[in-house]
């Protein structure tokens, strides 16, 4: 059987997005003009669910100067358009319950929505892991997964563009298997643990991009009244908004184009290598998923991974599925020599997608074999197969519990060695470009803007974490917090954060941090009102940004809204540090909030404590549980000034933890420059 090409080359550049195109009107059917019947925003939805307990604002579109009436579970309110048509009312604050219909009505025309809860409305904010799906999980996730009739989950989907955008893309569903298993692990463990404890109904509305600055997040308004934020805003207007004006490049598009690889041609299809008569046994081995750059190929470029499966005779006649996981960052597939998919630029962050493709009965012979072949392209950081391991397998599309595993060791073979190619580290901008200033208020948060909220989940700052920006972050994260409060005007509404995980080859020696800091930053934002956070220290990968476990996280969150906004009692995370006293002999007495029953050194003596001297040179010290207290000493520094614990971007030995299982912060007394 002859192999057949894909049907479309892989570009490595981004795609462009058309110069000129105003998107307002194709997406956004509420800015249109010309249309006088009765619209409810698109964020109203059959299966929606509204705030509780709060006035209820209620917005769309009527005839211009009409009469609207917007009527839910035996409650009314009226209002009238306003010249343009725009009209907004809210009803009296209600009970958590439900289903109800709700009812919008002018001169012209009705709207009814079905099945529409009362209860509490999350949203789910930030970047790629936010936004990491749960059925990345594999099948250990499904055990866990319920139908759960009174959970309701929105995806926001709104692409980022230049203007402000005032609908919301995204279909609200109910919580089924199906349904969870493509939304966001993190809210969603975190969600039905809150619906579980309180017995309320629960909305949740993932907003997260992956790559994303907080910059991006911000509103045009607040940026403007900070130093930094104002230069770049009027930057961003006056050269990216109008490219000509300057010589420099003002895309991440543009730069990729400049200075990526491009794909020659298929070199690998050329030599057969896609083939199942090919002979690959002289290829060497490699264990999936895994980032390549991170086993022994520190590069960019193209490689082929083969495998061979022999599929049970009962398979025969029916249609196969493969499940390959993630590959970053584009794809094309063989099996026994006939393309059956890939995913290249035309996908939104095709780098975390996981790769489905349907083999054809048609393909499987009497020997029951399937030679698969991929051809992996990687043009830019990292690269590879990566999974997880759980949902790389094939499967009848008759019996999904029926199981072959793909992960552990393929041939590959390097096509193209690109060297290491890593984009600038000062960000660039331009239309289309996530990592613009506001960009992402306006086209992901605006359009929510004044939707009932209970909250916010925000697990974000991987992008943030460098040397250039960490210590930004410290004003930028509670900028933010009060911009979104302000731009509800519904109070202080809770704001929960992720703090970041441990990432990148571990700590020998004491050193700077940019993801200690940025860590650092996150921690000085709980002096915001109604603000929590859930540390991750303990559950990161050093080498994976996006570590699979996100049931803890998702369950700390919701540990801290049960404890401090709900009322529902117990310890909200692990210990906090609140200060130090240096005793007599030169020992470190640490104080902590937040130590539950007790403090608890997990895995031996307690780690990752250093303190300095006048020197500010760090070494690492002993450090023990005093009761309530951490004492920490160190011969090599007689006259103690400072203490840090777990300052690094990846303490992976750091052990200290209250006896509730929940790992301390990271911290330092000092706060000298780094």
């Amino acid at each position: 059987m002859g192999e057949t090409a894909p049907p479309q080359s892989r570009v490595c550049g981004l795609r462009p997005f058309p110069s000129g195109m105003d998107h307002r009107e194709s997406i956004h059917p509420l800015s249109a003009t010309n249309r006088p019947s009765m619209k409810l925003a698109p964020v109203f939805q059959n299966h929606a669910v509204l705030q509780r307990d709060l006035p209820l604002p209620v917005w769309g579109r009527a005839e211009a100067g009409g009469r609207v009436t917007v009527r839910l579970a035996d409650h009314e309110a009226v209002t009238t358009a306003n010249e343009d048509g725009h009209w907004l009312l809210r009803l009296p604050p209600l009970p958590a319950g439900g289903p109800h219909e709700l009812v919008a009505e002018s001169a012209s025309g009705r709207v009814q929505l079905d099945d529409v809860l009362i209860g509490d409305v999350w949203l789910c904010s930030g970047q790629s892991n936010m936004a990491w799906a749960l059925e990345r999980l594999g099948r250990k996730c499904w055990d866990e997964v319920e139908t759960l009739p009174q959970v309701r989950l929105l995806t926001v989907n709104n692409p980022a563009r230049l203007g402000k955008s005032t609908a919301v893309g995204g279909q609200w569903n109910p919580c089924t298997p199906e349904s969870l298993a493509a939304f966001s692990a993190v809210g969603g463990y975190f969600g039905r643990a809150l619906h579980h404890a309180l017995g309320v109904p629960v909305g949740l509305i993932c907003n997260a991009w992956g790559g994303s600055r907080i910059q991006a997040w911000i509103s045009r308004e607040t940026l403007l009244q900070d130093p930094v934020g104002h230069d770049e805003v009027r930057y961003y207007e006056s050269h990216v908004w109008q490219p000509d004006d300057t010589p420099q490049i003002k895309s991440i598009d543009d730069w990729v184009r400049a200075n990526a690889p491009q794909d020659p041609g298929n070199l690998g299809l050329e030599r057969g290598w896609a083939s199942p008569d090919f002979d690959d046994v002289s290829w060497p081995l490699m264990s999936l998923p895994c980032h390549w750059n991170k086993r022994g190929h520190p590069y960019n470029g193209i490689f082929w991974f083969r495998r061979t499966e022999t599929v049970p005779e009962s398979w025969l006649g029916q249609d196969i599925v493969l499940s390959l996981g993630a590959v970053d960052k584009f794809d094309d597939t063989w099996v026994n020599g006939e393309h059956v998919g890939g995913m290249g630029n035309e996908i939104l962050n095709a780098w975390c997608q996981p790769r489905i493709y349907t083999i054809p009965a048609r393909l499987i012979g009497p020997d029951r074999r399937v030679t698969i072949a991929v051809r992996a392209i990687s043009h830019v950081r990292d690269a590879g197969l990566t999974g997880p391991a759980e949902i790389m397998r094939l499967y009848p599309i008759s019996d999904t519990e029926k199981t072959i595993p793909l992960h552990g060791d393929w041939r590959y073979a390097v096509e193209l060695n690109w060297g290491m190619v890593e984009p600038p580290t000062q960000f660039v901008w331009g239309a289309g470009n996530h990592n613009s200033p506001h960009i992402l208020f306006d086209n992901r948060v605006a359009p929510l803007i004044p939707y009932g909220l209970r909250g916010v989940i925000w697990y974000q700052g991987e992008t943030n974490a460098n040397a250039n920006e960490a210590s930004l972050y410290r004003r930028l994260l509670p900028m933010m917090i009060r911009d979104w409060r302000r731009a509800w005007g519904q109070g202080d509404f809770p704001f929960l954060q992720v703090q970041l995980a441990n990432y990148k080859e571990p700590t020998q020696i004491p050193k700077r941090s940019g993801w200690a800091e940025l860590r650092e930053a996150q921690l000085e934002a709980l002096k915001e009102p109604a603000t929590g956070i859930a540390v991750a220290i303990d559950i990161g990968d050093a080498d994976d940004i996006h570590p699979p476990n996100k049931r803890d996280v998702g369950l700390r969150l919701a540990r801290w809204a049960l404890a401090e906004m709900e009322g529902c009692g117990g310890v909200p995370s692990g210990p906090l540090f609140s200060g130090m006293k240096i005793d007599a002999g030169g020992r470190v007495r640490c104080s902590f909030r937040h130590i539950g029953t007790g403090l608890v050194a997990r895995d031996g003596a307690l780690r990752h404590f250093a303190l300095a001297g006048r020197d500010r040179v760090f070494k690492w010290a002993d450090a023990s549980i005093d009761g309530t207290t951490v004492v920490v000493s160190s011969n090599e520094v007689p006259e103690p000034m400072a203490v840090r614990y777990a300052w690094a971007d990846n303490p992976d030995t750091c052990n200290l933890y209250n006896k509730e299982g929940l790992p301390a912060s990271p911290f330092r007394s000092d706060s000298w420059p780094e």
